[in-house]
């Protein structure tokens, strides 16, 4: 009897306020929306809501693109607590592989990454169908190399920390 090949999953993230498009900045979603995806198929696996969110619309690219905001400026600590406002944004991705969004600060991407989720911010907003689909069309043939690695991560492959991005 022949082995069995497993399957490749890849847990993906996408931030989101409309919970149907990949719409919101990573510090400022109101939602996390998570799908296991293999090349042939995907399932949703769940949402995180966040109840406290960016005080205004900053967008990521620097205080230019944001009307001379800084996108940090917007996570500031309104309540007083000293209550980091990213943590509970960063230890929602733990488990997932690939985080998609419309941008993120440098020091969230610093936290994604040193939680080993490969970040991917893009341009324009997608439907969450069409980053799957695109995530399932990088998984067939031959993956990238960063596909590569994310999927290495999820199975705990010795592969994992050959290289890094």
């Amino acid at each position: 009897m022949a082995p069995e090949t497993q399957t490749p999953t890849l847990r993906i993230a996408v931030t989101t306020d409309s919970l149907i498009q990949l719409d919101a900045n990573f510090a400022a979603a109101k939602q996390v929306v998570f799908y296991d995806v293999t090349p042939k198929g995907s399932e949703f696996v769940d949402v995180v809501h966040f109840q406290r969110r960016a005080k205004g619309k900053a967008s990521g690219g620097g205080k230019a693109a944001n009307g001379g905001r800084c996108i940090m400026d917007d996570m500031g600590d309104d309540d007083g607590t000293g209550r980091d406002p990213l943590v509970e944004r960063v230890e929602a991705l733990d488990g997932c592989a690939v985080l998609f969004t419309l941008g993120l600060s440098d020091v969230a991407a610093v936290r994604v990454h040193d939680l080993k989720v490969f970040p991917v911010k893009s341009e324009r907003v997608r439907d969450i169908d069409d980053v799957i689909a695109q995530v399932q069309r990088l998984m067939t043939g031959v993956p990238p190399l960063w596909i590569r690695r994310a999927l290495n991560r999820r199975s705990g492959s010795a592969e994992e920390d050959l290289q890094e991005y």
